[in-house]
């Protein structure tokens, strides 16, 4: 029972803070992150959102206002740019080969 009551609120919290940031937005814009998104177009990255259980690999194709394309074995993909707190460059070691992501 107690297990239950934790998931609960914390599923509660995550989407409080959903909200909170989504409000935030509108009113302020989100003028930064899509500057510094535009820096990674063509380049393979890593992405991450604010909750830290999703991460999204690929090239980045465009941004927009409010996402941004990206595209992974033929396949694109739209991210809100709202929930978006990291972009960094795929990691390669000195020989240029991918590294493991550990995260």
């Amino acid at each position: 029972m107690w297990i239950i009551i934790i998931y609960v609120l914390l599923s509660n919290r995550k989407a409080v803070i959903a909200r909170q940031i989504i409000k935030k937005r509108k009113t302020e814009g989100n003028t930064e992150m899509k500057e510094l998104a535009m820096r990674f177009i063509d380049k393979e990255c890593v992405i991450s959102s604010f909750d830290g259980n999703h991460q999204y690999e690929g090239i980045i194709k465009e941004v927009t206002d409010g996402a941004l394309l990206l595209e992974k074995d033929g396949k694109i993909e739209a991210i809100n740019l709202d929930f978006v707190i990291r972009i960094r460059e795929y990691p390669r070691n000195k020989k240029g080969k991918k590294k493991t992501i550990i995260g």
